[in-house]
């Protein structure tokens, strides 16, 4: 815990949550503040999508589905802005034309946030944008684990012969050497492939999968023991693409597939990885114009102030 409070959210016992800036849990921003502990960014970009485009509008969405969140955690018994000082760090604004110079501003940027020991927590955006963000993990923890929530494998080489887009950042990243091969895995996926072969590429890239019917199969608690177990203490980076969930509880994200996880499900896992070495994570693919009554955007607020929380509890314990 740091000697100077942490500056938390506008009370909103003065202040309406319907009113008043739209940052991240009514938040400070980060240049109301000296330091920050956890810092949530966007990234508005979604130029590597492969079906519905609409992502780039997901931080503004996320951020106004995040004013009813509360600054008392029960189930991890923490109290996030009290225990750590959070802000909101706005938006990374990145070249929506160009991929490869997109990546590299975030890259960048990234670096720039974390120098002084600020961890992230991103919001997008497409999954694209996972590639620099754990870039900048590995530059300051080395490889890192990743645990990626997801419908899809995203290890696929290229889409139209290019090999930067939201279904690729993840054969990317271990083809660079930035992530642990053996403790990485998928976590939801499930729906048709284009053939075996993705699954046996997969494998040798070092990921292991837990299906969305393996998650109803097993239970969370399995699940999580198995993740833990894989993960150990090494440095974790959590990627969460809104589409894990089944289109019944997300159905505002670009690559919707039948059979998914509840928020539920999905939330009671995030929890369980209490204690771990978590360096960083991001929440991406909410795209809002396909959202119903913020249904999607509801869930990805409360994943990412569930991030939020597990980075509030390291720095306080």
């Amino acid at each position: 815990m740091n000697a100077q409070s942490p500056i938390g959210p506008v009370d909103s016992s003065k202040v309406p949550r319907f009113a008043g800036f739209a940052t991240f849990a009514r938040l400070p921003r980060a240049d109301e503040v000296e330091r920050a502990d956890v810092a949530v960014v966007g990234v508005p970009f979604d130029a590597g999508v492969s079906y519905r485009p609409g992502a780039r509008f997901g931080p503004a969405g996320l951020r106004e589905a995040s004013r009813l969140l509360r600054p008392y955690h029960p189930e991890l018994d923490v109290s996030p802005f009290a225990a750590a000082q959070v802000v909101d760090a706005g938006d990374i604004a990145v070249n929506p034309f160009n991929i490869g110079e997109a990546i590299e501003t975030l890259q960048h940027e990234a670096e720039a946030l974390t120098a002084d020991g600020t961890r992230l927590v991103t919001v997008g955006g497409d999954h694209t944008i996972a590639l620099p963000l754990l870039r900048a993990a590995a530059r300051r923890h080395g490889p890192v684990a990743l645990l990626h929530f997801d419908a899809h494998l995203d290890t696929w080489d290229t889409y139209f012969g290019e090999p930067y887009t939201h279904g690729t950042p993840f054969r990317r990243a271990s083809e660079e050497g930035i992530l642990d091969t053996s403790a990485l895995s998928h976590v939801g996926t499930r729906g048709p492939l284009y053939g075996k072969r993705d699954l046996e590429e997969d494998r040798r890239l070092g990921f292991g999968i837990v299906t969305s019917g393996d998650v109803l199969r097993r239970g969370v608690e399995e699940t999580v023991d198995a993740l833990r177990q894989r993960i150990g203490d090494r440095p974790l980076y959590v990627s969460v693409d809104i589409d894990v969930l089944d289109p019944a509880h997300a159905p505002g994200t670009g690559t919707p597939e039948a059979g998914g996880m509840t928020s539920r499900e999905l939330l009671e896992i995030l929890r369980g990885l209490r204690g771990l070495n978590l360096v960083g994570g991001d929440v991406v693919e909410l795209a809002p114009a396909y959202d119903h009554a913020e249904i999607t955007a509801v869930a990805a607020a409360h994943v990412a102030y569930d991030l939020v929380s597990l980075l509030a509890l390291d720095v306080q314990e």
